[in-house]
């Protein structure tokens, strides 16, 4: 689990011996890689919001970690424009930004699925995935059923729960009417070892889904490829109607 430094509370994952200086302007680079990690596609306006810096600031750390090549731009964002009409720029966070390149751990991990893979199939590593995050959704099950039975506040509860496990996770709502939100997670400490076992992407989605009582649905992992893991949670489900007697 990535440790958390003991400055601020904000370090989701863990430094590199090459990182920037540890300065005051290094911790604010952090703490803005951080929030990217954890809720972009961001602009630089929204950062400064959130940190109470200058939007002027915030650009100057953000081409610092542009050049590392820890952030980048996101295309897929619906750009808002600004000022003279130049659309504002979106980041996320790169592989780089969320912690480099995979460790020997992960390389261990992903050899000894696949050899278990060879030896006793594809059924055994789906049943490991299961394992594995039915003990992790266990482990979360107390800090959600605190949070009684709504629908967000559960939803929020797991955020926390995984945020504290270093997934970075957010919750966002989705439109205008209350019926759905995105859980998001902008960091999986599992991701090198997914990209080659999507079981454990997919024992995870179910784990969620138990735990908050709905059937929820995968948009997009880190493992895939995308900058964030979604997962859709609907907070309203329409009754079904009666097809007899309406014909």
């Amino acid at each position: 689990m990535p440790p958390r430094s003991e400055d601020d509370g904000t370090r989701l994952v863990p430094r590199r011996s090459g990182d920037h200086e540890l300065t005051e302007d290094g911790a604010t680079r952090a703490r803005i890689l951080d929030l990217i990690i954890e809720r972009g596609p961001i602009t630089a306006r929204e950062l400064a919001k959130h940190l109470d810096l200058t939007a002027a600031a915030v650009r100057r750390h953000l081409g610092t970690l542009e050049t590392h090549g820890e952030i980048t731009d996101y295309e897929g964002a619906s750009h808002t424009v600004r000022g003279r009409g130049r659309p504002a720029r979106h980041f996320v966070a790169t592989d780089e930004g969320r912690g480099g390149a995979a460790n020997p751990y992960s390389a261990l991990a992903s050899d000894a699925l696949l050899q278990l893979a060879t030896i006793a199939g594809d059924e055994a590593v789906q049943t490991f995935a299961r394992n594995r995050f039915d003990t992790l959704a266990e482990s979360y099950r107390p800090v959600v059923e605190a949070a009684g039975d709504d629908p967000l506040a559960r939803a929020e509860a797991l955020a926390a729960a995984l945020t504290k496990d270093g997934f970075a996770a957010t919750v966002r709502p989705v439109g205008d009417g209350g019926i759905a939100l995105q859980l998001c997670q902008g960091h999986c400490p599992v991701q090198a070892v997914a990209e080659n076992f999507p079981q454990l992407c997919e024992a995870e989605t179910e784990a969620f889904s138990r735990l908050l009582g709905v059937h929820v649905q995968r948009l997009a992992t880190l493992a895939s490829g995308e900058h964030v893991c979604t997962t859709h949670v609907p907070l309203f489900i329409p009754p079904r109607r009666d097809s007899e007697g309406n014909s």
